[in-house]
């Protein structure tokens, strides 16, 4: 151990030096990766996509880069899972087929407060 502040903080830096190279040869070989095993990474991307976590992943990002704004985005997402109908017209939802009664999550796109889950149609047709 160090009997000074001064030799501390050369140690730290030291070792702190030696995590950014990591990190940075740790980037340059995860890219060489990808680009030598791009079919590979490809189909692993494919699988994960239709798991479960990999569906959930997608649309939590799909929302946020479309501007919900909430705390409980895991518990809006529940909600969204469990409803069948439009809660709007009342029309049984589906996840993918018909484009007007595809779910949708409709919220204010000025506070980016969650409302409630619309088929596709209604969700179109809503005034902010």
């Amino acid at each position: 151990m160090p009997q000074n502040s001064k030799e501390y903080q050369k140690l730290y830096m030291r070792e702190y030096r030696k995590t950014l190279k990591c990190q940075e040869y740790e980037k340059k070989y995860a890219k060489e990766y990808r680009q030598n095993n791009k079919e590979k990474t490809d189909q692993y991307k494919k699988k994960y996509n239709k798991t479960d976590k990999g569906k959930k992943v997608y649309r939590l990002c799909s929302w946020r880069q479309r501007g919900l704004i909430t705390e409980d985005i895991d518990k809006i997402y529940e909600y969204y899972l469990s409803i069948e109908e439009c809660e709007n017209c009342g029309i049984e939802l589906n996840q993918e087929g018909d484009y007007n009664t595809k779910k949708c999550m409709d919220h204010s796109h000025i506070t980016g407060e969650f409302r409630n889950i619309l088929c596709n149609l209604c969700n179109i047709n809503r005034i902010d």
